[in-house]
């Protein structure tokens, strides 16, 4: 066991936990203030609903022995043998209670990003048994392609901290969620205005923070390679916050608090599956180009006319893609010597088994997400009447009011 490694993934993983609160307020304040609290109630409770399922089933599912390259076995149900020692086979320097804790945080910060696409008309109770599906049927199955030992990791596909893991499959699965539960009570008829972007700003601004926790941790040792992956996100996350202030400006004439927030974000999602494998030139050219795409991908829903409430699929979907396609023209196996080099150093095989894993993780993630969702919808409903989204979720769900003014 190696002190310093434990030390800080210990740390690490504080750091991402960090961000789910940090997510509650980026999310609360872009809806309207009659839903701030049923927003900021769907993050938090992902913190507790997203844990009890990992450590009783979603922690095995995702890392026990390998079954035919699809899910991991029965080793760690309840969480089985997973005690103060290391395990060899998956973190082998620090203690496998603390490799598994790490997990369980970005298995929360998953599902809750998935919230966003369907604020402010979800009940409640609805939302409790999707939390608890999607752990157990989406993301722990894909956990375990990409980091478990399944086909998705042993075809070679890159993902550093979870461009496929996380945000492919919460941007996929917000798809699916805008889809089956429709447009909000007079989406297209009159503006739905963030009401309080200072906390907006905030949240992002703990997301940033937390973030260094996300990848540079996810290196699972203080060492180089921790460093490259908490530069590079750093970098990355400075390029597209003025890469979509800039199109902003030549678009619409202004920046914006909000573009400054998103555009951070953005960057730090497209870095997510590369901080590990890149430089930082290439994390500044990779940063600059996701604030440019995601920007655009944002404007996506006005012309295809999906209403995903706080733009999931734009930044989290499209930013993962760009991700995941940027680490295989970039990746250096300089870098991260149990990676590969990408296309602009000779290796085009990489790109390609990149486009495979985009397909397979989004693929799975919006099918097996709509299949959940009208599952829910047949048994308890999915959203509140129209009655109660016109009052709000924050009366509706929970009897209670965000401010007292």
């Amino acid at each position: 066991m190696n002190g310093a490694d434990t030390v800080f993934i210990i740390i690490a993983a504080a750091l991402v936990m960090f961000m789910t609160p940090g997510l509650a307020l980026f999310y609360g304040g872009l809806t309207r203030s009659k839903n701030v609290l049923g927003t900021i109630m769907q993050s938090f409770i992902a913190l507790s609903l997203v844990t009890l399922v990992w450590i009783l089933w979603g922690y095995s599912l995702a890392f026990g022995t390998d079954i035919g390259g699809l899910i991991g076995g029965s080793d760690f149900l309840f969480l089985k043998g997973v005690g103060q020692l290391p395990n060899p086979d998956l973190a082998g320097n620090i203690p496998h209670l603390v490799f598994m804790v790490f997990q369980c945080m970005f298995a929360v910060i998953t599902v809750a990003l998935i919230s966003g696409a369907f604020a402010e008309r979800m009940k409640f109770r609805a939302y409790l048994l999707f939390v608890v599906l999607w752990t157990t049927f989406v993301y722990s199955p894909l956990c375990h392609w990409v980091w478990g030992g399944g086909w998705m990791g042993s075809m070679g596909a890159l993902d550093f901290a979870g461009g496929a893991v996380v945000h492919m499959s919460s941007g996929s699965a917000a798809l699916a969620c805008a889809l089956v539960l429709g447009k909000r009570e007079g989406f297209g008829q009159k503006p739905f205005i963030p009401h309080n972007l200072p906390m907006t700003v905030t949240g992002a601004a703990i997301l940033w923070f937390g973030w260094f926790g996300f990848n540079a941790g996810s290196a699972l040792a203080a060492d180089g390679l921790a460093a490259n992956a908490f530069v590079t996100t750093h970098l990355a996350a400075a390029m597209a916050l003025l890469g979509w202030l800039l199109v902003e400006k030549m678009h619409r004439g202004q920046p914006t608090t909000l573009g400054a927030a998103s555009g951070a974000v953005a960057g730090l999602v497209a870095v997510t599956p590369a901080a590990g494998f890149v430089g930082p030139i290439s994390s500044l050219i990779l940063g600059l180009l996701a604030g440019c795409i995601c920007y655009w991908g944002v404007l996506l829903k006005e012309r295809l006319g999906y209403d995903d409430s706080l733009d999931v699929v734009g930044i989290h979907g499209l930013g993962g893609i760009w991700g995941a396609l940027a680490t295989g023209l970039f990746a250096s196996q300089a870098i991260n010597g149990s990676g590969a080099d990408g296309l602009f150093l000779g290796n085009a095989g990489q790109l390609l088994i990149q486009v495979v894993s985009i397909v397979g993780a989004c693929v799975f993630s919006f099918v097996l997400s709509y299949a959940i969702l009208r599952l829910v919808d047949v048994l308890i409903g999915l959203r509140v009447s129209p009655e109660d989204e016109e009052i709000g979720l924050d009366l509706s769900q929970h009897s209670e009011t965000g401010y007292k003014l």
